[in-house]
């Protein structure tokens, strides 16, 4: 299945992006609205981060592990996803880039590495279920960087 991509411009810098995003407990302020349940594993932040949540999409619920594989700061953060007993597997890619006019651009790609059959068949539905969900993850993260970054002691 072809990778399905969101981006968002914020005005924080890669680092205030990057450390927000780095640390896998803030992922569900700017999830939860399709993410719930989750649980916490390994380190707070960084590669080894875990969390498996209750992912709610297409009318449909399953367990997703997510475990950050990749970091490297303040440009990339990886991420595997396992769900549906193994038979789906993904990795999440932020990617944090300066704008040359100041602030930073956030993109999200989610790429399928193995798809059940279902989700190969309706691919094009499943496609824009994501890229829907992702767009208002973008939106939602938005919020979350502003009000994380404008907080005190932050």
């Amino acid at each position: 299945m072809k990778p399905v991509t969101v981006s968002i411009d914020v005005p924080q810098t890669p680092e205030q992006a990057y450390g927000f995003l780095d640390v896998m407990a803030h992922h569900q302020r700017f999830t939860d609205h399709y993410l719930t349940d989750w649980r916490y594993s390994g380190p707070a932040r960084g590669v080894g981060a875990c969390a498996t949540v209750t992912a709610a999409l297409g009318g449909t619920k399953t367990e997703v592990t997510i475990e950050v594989v990749e970091a490297e700061a303040p440009k990339r953060i990886v991420e595997r996803n396992v769900s549906a007993a193994g038979r789906r597997q993904a990795h999440g890619t932020y990617t944090i880039e300066p704008l040359r006019t100041g602030g930073t651009q956030i993109s999200f790609t989610y790429t399928w590495v193995r798809a059940p059959l279902a989700d190969r068949l309706l691919a094009p539905v499943v496609r824009a279920t994501m890229r829907r969900a992702n767009h208002t993850v973008m939106r939602r993260l938005a919020t979350e960087l502003t009000r994380h970054v404008s907080a005190p002691g932050s």
